[in-house]
């Protein structure tokens, strides 16, 4: 397997070491290893990524009042967007392992600030956590990019779904144990809803401390160096031989490009702007839709009589529909297109959004078919968008971009977790469905322009 790109690495980057001749044979087993240690870590982080999206909001709530209850889910994310850049730059310049193994020590000791602030009442020592703890729901995220590293083209979407669908384990058991969880912390003299929180720091840390020790080798510290091996490997005269290959590649590329609805990544080390663009807005709204919703909806359901077992299994199902699908939507994006994927995204989310709305109160079933189509919606978005992305990014700027990239979606989700309590303080529930779903259809123009214009491109 080749790299796509013959980028070299920037001049304020560590030197990369030569790479022998063998070394490219053995990158499908390097691939292998690699996916398998993010996949252990993806089982664990994930318990850690539930405990915010189940009790975060209640916890507030509890502390603060129905109109902050999205408070939590906005600071998790901006810490989330703090967490991205920070990661990004230290993947740039190391490497994969030490970026996310930070990332994920952070979310550790924000976990722990999280029970401290519970068990204190302190409203200030808990916003300064949850944000901190967003460090740890970044690198659950950024480890996506870390699978595609090494992966070829026509297999990054099954790569990037291989890491999130790790993920489901520990997200859907998390939110199952909140009662378990809860009832430890409470007999060790701490409030309920910090148990949950409990459990996130030690998934966080164990995940930092496998990946410090097995992530090797370094997935973006061998495409980089593969990248460059390839580079000087090719010489001046050989140039004019090449043409004719590379005009039967062209057309091989137009023939896929008719097929799928995607662009080809740019060029030699210049990213690809319009799939930057167009993987980026499908993953900010998608983000922004979810995180609305999916916010309020324990909030919701309490307020209606449910208790948070209810809540737990709801959240559950919806973090489950999240990653569990994500190995058939990796085959789609692979075979279909990143495009259709996408579209399929923003499809599924207005749908999520209508189902929340007319949804009763005291269906328990309807609100999780609603939150199932929430999380669905969500994973077409992500790895269709995160496929989009990598494509156009070559190795040598590729975790850089990454971050900033994931920034956006961070903020986004900040959004949508702050302005939930507000609108359903001013309107309701179902009218911030419905609003979340309307929004998701914002999608399809922009991937149609995309479509026409890669179409005359082609």
């Amino acid at each position: 397997m080749t790299c796509r790109t013959g980028a070299v690495p920037a001049a304020h980057d560590p030197p990369l070491h030569p790479v022998p001749a063998a070394t490219a044979a053995s990158v499908p087993a390097a691939q292998r290893r690699i996916l398998t240690v993010l996949v252990l870590s993806q089982v664990l982080s994930g318990a850690g990524l539930a405990a915010g999206i189940t009790v975060g909001a209640l916890l507030a709530e509890e502390m603060l009042g129905t109109g902050l209850a999205g408070l939590p889910s906005a600071l998790f994310t901006a810490g989330s967007a703090l967490g991205a850049v920070a990661i990004g730059r230290l993947s740039q310049r190391w490497g994969r392992r030490p970026g996310l193994a930070l990332g994920y020590a952070g979310g550790a000791l924000g976990s722990l600030g999280v029970v401290a602030a519970a068990a204190a009442g302190s409203a200030p020592l808990l916003f300064v956590s949850l944000t901190v703890y967003g460090a740890g729901t970044a690198t659950n995220l950024m480890a996506r990019y870390a699978g595609a590293d090494l992966a070829a083209p026509e297999r990054r979407g099954r790569a990037v779904s291989t890491v999130l669908m790790a993920t489901t384990l520990g997200a859907v058991a998390g939110p199952l144990l909140v009662s378990a969880t809860g009832e430890a912390a409470h007999a060790w003299g701490l409030p309920r809803l910090a148990g949950p929180f409990a459990l996130a720091a030690v998934a966080f840390a164990a995940a930092a401390l496998l990946l410090s020790t097995l992530l090797r080798p370094d997935p973006l510290r061998l495409a980089r160096t593969l990248a460059a091996d390839g580079a000087a490997a090719t010489p001046r005269g050989g140039e004019a031989r090449t043409r004719e290959a590379e005009g039967k590649a062209g057309q091989d590329s137009e023939k896929t490009v008719r097929d799928s609805g995607e662009a080809p990544a740019g060029a030699g080390d210049r990213p690809d702007r319009r799939g930057l663009l167009t993987g980026t807005s499908v993953m900010v709204l998608g983000q922004l839709v979810m995180i609305a919703i999916m916010t309020m909806t324990p909030v919701h359901m309490r307020a209606h009589g449910h208790d948070t077992g209810d809540a737990g299994l709801v959240i559950a199902l919806h973090v489950g529909a999240m990653f569990l699908p994500s190995p058939l939507t990796g085959q789609l994006v692979d075979r279909v297109g990143r495009l259709p994927v996408a579209a399929a995204s923003g499809v599924t989310l207005c749908a999520a959004g209508a189902v929340a709305a007319l949804a009763p109160v005291d269906s328990v079933p309807a609100l999780a078919a609603a939150l199932v189509l929430l999380g669905l919606g969500w994973n077409f978005g992500l790895i269709s968008g995160t496929a989009l992305v990598t494509d156009a990014l070559p190795a040598a700027v590729r975790a850089r971009q990454q971050g900033v990239l994931d920034v956006g979606i961070a903020l986004a989700g900040a959004t949508g977790g702050l302005s939930s309590g507000l609108v359903v303080t001013a309107g309701g529930f179902p009218v911030l469905a419905l609003v979340g779903g309307v929004l998701a259809l914002a999608i399809l123009p922009a991937l149609a322009l995309t479509a026409r214009r890669t179409g005359r491109a082609a």
